[in-house]
């Protein structure tokens, strides 16, 4: 039976990598149902709304999701499609492993980490007012249902992984009862995983260790917020958000995308990256239970950098979308 996949393929250079990702998993023979559906400014243009409900139930009811980065206003305008699906649908873990590429220009080698980070909480609950004109209040929201289990996907992750160690990453100094709360939490949920190593750390100083050096961690759980900045810094350390795969986990539901923005300047022109998605892609058929075919896409990637045969400009070489999706499929 083929797998039902939703493929959104975005704003901006959204298509051109959602169809080179696509292009890339087919090869791998195994058997897709594509549907494709709106979000983002391209769905407000075509239907007057950035999420419309028959995407949401349609991500809903697929066995996965490929999704392309869709634009959202600084400021003013609609509101992320991101934040939307994570909340509607409860993708309540963000999963975002930063590993080197061979071949790719670093300060640091060997770099392998995972970033989980929870989807649903903290100040991306949007629950924002004007208490008087010029004075804005936003909420933090933490409750401990939802620091359970995030607390637990990072465990379970680690062990299925064959990982060692999760590392808490928290403000509970300051924040005594909100990063109080998820710091507990995590201790708590650490007891049942007697196989796994757990510490926690202060948000400020794993940044500054994350820089010094990033084997200090193996797997990092934390709120939403600080899990945003984070898992981006980590991507910094591998060679950039063109290579940061990424997937959003509920229960039976999930959503595979690549975090970089829609790049308006190169959209349409052939040039884009297409790692970042076709490596999410790979997270989607791991999900899924085809662990063969996603090894032999990850393989065919890290073969063409390690090679040097084929790098997109981003990355200083002069290929283009297709002809880097060519040189994959060619390691194939």
């Amino acid at each position: 039976m083929a797998y039902r996949i939703v493929l959104i393929a975005g704003d901006g250079i959204g298509p051109e990598v959602t169809a080179a990702a696509k292009r890339v998993v087919q090869a791998t023979g195994i058997e897709f149902e594509w549907d494709n559906r709106l979000a983002g400014q391209a769905a407000l243009d075509a239907v007057g709304a950035p999420l419309p409900p028959e995407t949401l139930a349609a991500v809903r009811n697929a066995d996965a999701t490929l999704k392309g980065p869709t634009a959202t206003p600084s400021g003013t305008g609609f509101r992320s499609v991101n934040v939307e699906l994570r909340q509607k649908l409860q993708l309540y873990a963000n999963y975002r492993p930063a590993r080197s590429m061979p071949g790719v220009p670093s300060r640091y080698e060997n770099v392998d980490l995972i970033v989980v980070r929870e989807n649903t909480e903290g100040l991306y609950s949007g629950l924002e007012h004007e208490v008087v004109p010029g004075v804005v209040e936003s909420l933090r929201v933490v409750t401990e249902p939802a620091s359970e289990r995030i607390a637990q996907f990072a465990f379970d992750s680690a062990r299925d992984q064959g990982r060692k160690r999760v590392t808490c990453v928290h403000k509970a100094n300051i924040l005594k009862l909100s990063d109080g709360l998820f710091l507990r939490t995590c201790r708590r949920v650490a007891e049942r995983y007697a196989d796994i190593q757990f510490d926690d750390s202060i948000i400020d100083a794993a940044a500054m260790k994350l820089v010094l050096n990033p084997k200090s961690f193996d797997v990092m759980v934390m709120e939403n917020l600080f899990g945003d900045i984070v898992s981006d810094l980590t991507a910094g350390l591998v060679g950039g958000l063109g290579l940061a795969p990424s997937a959003n986990i509920g229960h039976g539901v999930a959503v595979f995308e690549a975090v970089h923005g829609t790049a308006p300047d190169i959209a349409g022109r052939g040039l884009a990256n297409p790692t970042a998605l076709i490596l999410s892609a790979v997270l989607m058929l791991r999900y899924l239970g085809e662990k063969d075919a996603a090894d032999r896409i990850e393989n065919a990637i890290r073969t063409v950098f390690t090679t040097g045969k084929s790098r997109t400009g981003d990355l200083g070489g002069k290929a283009t979308t297709e002809q880097f999706v060519d040189a994959v499929l060619a390691e194939f």
